[in-house]
């Protein structure tokens, strides 16, 4: 279901006609809930709908695709590679740096990034908003992955009962 909402998201400061960066991305969601693997091949259909579906042109939505999708997706899989050689596994160690601090580290470091290779327009505030949005998103992607734990730990792909409910 998160993927059917990220050609929206991705697309939503055209819709609006408000120069919003970054847009969400929702990348780190679709890697706790799908895996890499899928996460990353989703981006590009989800880049296609964004393009064929809305404001945006094939560049805009490839740009977006890239990095929004698959950098913080792939920057997402070295945080949670990180986090299970170097922390306990235990569910709240799941929860909170998996879910809210992996992703907000995740999609800070994939902005910054972005913002270092790709031009990008030169304000003094950007980086206060792309820390605004990074906090903004970590919270909505911990915030569903708690629920998912608690409620339908089958929905997260990353997360196994066994694993982190061992001890």
């Amino acid at each position: 279901m998160v993927w059917a909402l990220l050609p929206l998201a991705w697309s939503m400061d055209r819709q609006l006609g408000v120069a919003m960066l970054p847009p969400l991305s929702g990348a780190v969601l679709l890697v706790l809930m799908t895996g890499w693997p899928l996460a990353v091949l989703m981006c590009l259909p989800i880049g296609l709908i964004a393009a064929f579906g809305g404001p945006l042109d094939a560049h805009d939505a490839l740009h977006r695709a890239v990095w929004l999708g698959m950098i913080p997706a792939t920057v997402a899989l070295g945080v949670g590679a990180v986090v299970r050689r170097w922390l306990p596994l235990h569910v709240g160690v799941y929860v909170f740096v998996r879910g809210f601090i992996g992703s907000g580290v995740a999609l800070w470091l994939a902005g910054a990034l972005g913002a270092a290779l790709v031009a990008t327009p030169d304000t003094s505030d950007m980086g206060v908003v792309r820390l605004l949005m990074v906090l903004g998103e970590a919270g909505i992607t911990g915030a569903v992955v708690t629920l998912l734990v608690a409620h339908r730990p089958e929905a997260l792909a990353t997360y196994s009962d066994r694993l982190y409910l061992a001890k």
